[in-house]
């Protein structure tokens, strides 16, 4: 896992370093840049997600483009995703609250692992999960390389659901 992570993180410093995946939240002269809690724009997360108050703030890089990306994420109390995979490792920290995570391909929210502010968890690409918040909302950030995209290990059903 160790490996893994240094690999990820080799692999974002040399895209940054190569100034790929530059976007509108981004600077392309090099310039520093900083997120304040002014500053970060958050959006509804896409579809169900958002219905279910799933907000998204995009803070580096786009997720459906090549290049390294860092994307946060707020789950209101009771909303998961439902098991889905992503076609990229993506490394994931929390920021606040508690996080929840299953790995089977069985969504089962009470039967999910906590993680806890300041803890982490590598999502390795093509693997089944399902993540989200149950009693308190909660908050991560997720790094990665794109372009990334969500596919619903049960095609047809919603990708998002409330308990």
């Amino acid at each position: 896992m160790k490996k893994v992570t240094i690999a990820l993180c080799a692999a974002g410093l040399l895209a940054l370093g190569l100034g790929v995946g530059v976007t509108a939240a981004q600077t392309a002269s090099g310039a520093f840049l900083r997120y304040t809690a002014e500053t970060t724009t958050w959006v509804p997360y896409p579809g169900l997600g958002g219905e279910l108050g799933v907000k998204e703030a995009v803070l580096y890089g786009d997720p459906a483009k090549p290049g390294l990306y860092v994307v946060r994420i707020r789950w209101p109390p009771h909303v998961m995703s439902r098991p889905h995979s992503h076609p990229e490792d993506r490394f994931i920290t929390v920021l606040k609250g508690t996080w929840w995570t299953g790995t089977t391909a069985d969504w089962d929210p009470e039967n999910t692992v906590a993680m806890h502010a300041g803890e982490s968890m590598l999502h390795p690409h093509g693997q089944v999960h399902y993540d989200g918040a149950r009693d308190e909302g909660a908050e991560i950030e997720i790094v990665g390389l794109g372009p990334s995209t969500l596919i619903n290990a049960h095609p047809g059903t919603p990708d998002f659901g409330k308990f």
